[in-house]
């Protein structure tokens, strides 16, 4: 299975570079990641709501961009829904079962994903109702999806 990560903005920070380069390593075995990279727009303080719907669309024409048309589509959301991991797991498993061979994570920037990719999106998941730095929830997906592979195939992982 080929598994895609889109995200908006750039890592800056070494400690979540060195994370991301770990468990993308630790993937290689189990399917063909890959982590692409969209250019965020900046925010100003005290934005309007107009203007972070702007830079939604914006940053979300080029997610788009990259996603091709076969792909399923699971976009990263508060109100997604929540799973435990052996769930998620599961959804894994299930997709691949039923024909799915290329699955694209979507995370947005810091105002979040445009209407035009959550309309894209085949399925919204949710970590947490919590906000996290999008840059840090790219450590703990890939580090759930590692987690899954784990579990599929009947492999120890920390519960």
């Amino acid at each position: 299975m080929k598994i895609t990560v889109i995200t908006v903005g750039k890592i800056k920070e070494k400690y979540l570079k060195d994370a991301i380069a770990e468990y993308s390593k630790r993937l290689s075995r189990y399917c063909k990641l890959e982590i692409l990279e969209v250019a965020d727009e900046k925010t100003p303080d005290g934005a309007s709501e107009i203007v972070e719907e702007n830079i939604r669309e914006k940053e979300g024409e080029r997610i788009l961009k990259l996603i091709k048309e076969d792909a399923y589509v699971i976009t990263l959301e508060i109100s997604g829904k929540m799973l435990t991991s052996e769930e998620l797991a599961d959804r894994i498993e299930t997709l691949g079962i039923q024909g799915k061979s290329h699955l694209v994570f979507v995370i947005g920037g810091s105002i979040g994903l445009g209407r035009e990719v959550l309309r894209r999106s085949d399925y919204a998941l949710s970590f947490s109702k919590m906000t996290f730095p999008h840059q840090l929830m790219r450590v703990i997906l890939l580090e759930q999806i590692y987690r899954s592979y784990r579990i599929i195939n009947g492999e120890p992982y920390h519960k």
